[in-house]
């Protein structure tokens, strides 16, 4: 078997991580499963992160980084405000679905070990994406493309799309 870079067994160590978490459950989560899932041994897995919870911690960062950062381009683009409203639900939605796993995860080990630097972030998180749609909301109506705001609450349309999907 070829030997990988650090970078490249992190992001499958992560990926096993959710790929775990979505089909068999966070109680199913142990080195010893993760290590079976992705070929490796447990003490390899500590060679790349230092214990789970910095996997953890490094998946939300990923998730602040690569997610967070995605809809803020196209929040702040110069396309109309409706063609960026439809990139950043589709985004979203994209996002979710290639990241299975991601929202039990993110609910699921907050809530469970009511962890407060988690909940700080997952709080960071949604209200960086409540403000992201808020703009482009906010921009339609300043251009004249919404006469009104939508009738909609948008923090808990994310949040539905985020915990559920």
């Amino acid at each position: 078997m070829e030997r990988q870079n650090s970078e490249t067994r992190q992001g499958q160590i992560k990926q096993a991580v959710l790929d775990i978490i979505y089909t068999d459950g966070l109680k199913n989560l142990s080195t010893r499963n993760l290590a079976k899932r992705i070929g490796m041994s447990e003490g390899a897995i500590f060679r790349h992160f230092a214990t789970k919870q910095d996997i953890i911690l490094s998946i939300i960062n990923d998730v602040q980084t690569d997610f967070i950062g995605q809809l803020r381009t196209i929040a702040t683009s110069s396309l109309e405000p409706e063609e960026r409203l439809q990139k950043f639900i589709c985004s979203t939605v994209q996002y979710l679905t290639d990241n299975k796993g991601i929202t039990m995860l993110l609910f699921s080990e907050a809530s469970h070990n009511n962890d407060e630097q988690l909940k700080s972030t997952l709080r960071h998180i949604f209200n960086n994406q409540k403000s992201l749609v808020s703009k482009i909301f906010l921009d339609g109506i300043a251009e004249g493309t919404w006469m009104k705001p939508y009738p909609l609450k948008i923090s808990l349309c994310f949040t539905w799309a985020f915990r559920y999907h």
